[in-house]
């Protein structure tokens, strides 16, 4: 992780400009648009990557538009993903990476949870998991390649806040494991992120809790996450754990899910 941080934000010695560890690499973020999914296409672009960005209802960010390729894209249709990965294959040549950051979270307590919100939260998380990863499969089968989706610490621990956010992540987390077990032999990987980062999300869990009660939320973690205490920054923090997954050197990882969260949440053994 060093050396990709180091390649990122630092010329070499001898003035020269820095590696680019995922040059050439064909890369497809969803949900592109914003939040860690904008992120990535930024990391994975100043890494040398080449990249198509999915997006849906939000438009890509300015500083992003003319950088890459954009695709309208559903991803909770199978036949608009289906149609987007084509396009985005013949675009870039094929596809190495897929990065999967399309989701939303929503409040809602375990006893009011409607139908429309748990649909709402299931397809935008879950199910766009499981057909972006299909789509993936269908164009690395014959030559291999990374897939990353977007897990969380709430589907480990749950959330009374969002039991179906919870759910739907606890769902991606064993989608991740079952297809790294099933693709292995194809040569893709498969593995998840779990991330503490500010996102669109949080400040919508900030908004739900209301001032008094997001003051405390922000001082439990101050006390409860070792590593400075609050929520990361979903560049500087997780972009190169994703360009890190999405190399060369993650080539014998797969079916993990990846805490990225200063400490918050602890997973492995």
């Amino acid at each position: 992780m060093t050396e990709v941080t180091e390649s990122l934000d630092q010329v070499s010695r001898d003035g020269a400009p820095p590696q680019r560890p995922l040059a050439g690499r064909r890369v497809l973020v969803t949900g592109a648009a914003g939040g860690i999914g904008a992120a990535a296409v930024s990391v994975f672009l100043d890494a040398g990557a080449r990249v198509v960005g999915l997006f849906h209802s939000t438009p890509p960010p300015d500083e992003l538009r003319e950088r890459c390729d954009w695709l309208v894209c559903d991803g909770r249709s199978r036949a608009a993903v289906g149609a987007a990965f084509e396009r985005a294959a013949s675009l870039l040549g094929g596809l190495d990476v897929l990065l999967n950051a399309a989701g939303t979270w929503r409040p809602a307590t375990p006893e009011s949870l409607s139908d429309d919100e748990l649909d709402l939260v299931l397809d935008a998380n879950l199910r766009t998991t499981v057909l972006t990863n299909q789509a993936a499969f269908e164009l690395m089968r014959h030559g291999g390649g990374q897939i990353i989706n977007l897990g969380s610490g709430e589907g480990v621990r749950g959330n009374p806040l969002a039991p179906h956010y919870a759910v739907a992540k606890a769902g991606v987390h064993a989608w991740t494991r079952s297809v790294a077990a099933t693709w292995g032999r194809f040569g893709i990987t498969v593995n998840a992120l779990s991330p503490a980062v500010q996102t669109a999300g949080a400040d919508r869990l900030w908004e739900h809790l209301g001032e008094e009660r997001a003051l405390a939320f922000k001082g439990s973690l101050r006390t409860a996450m070792p590593l400075r205490g609050e929520l990361g920054d979903p560049h500087a923090d997780l972009g190169p754990v994703m360009v890190f997954l999405a190399g060369s050197g993650a080539r014998f990882i797969t079916g993990q899910l990846i805490a990225v969260n200063g400490g918050l949440q602890m997973l492995g053994a």
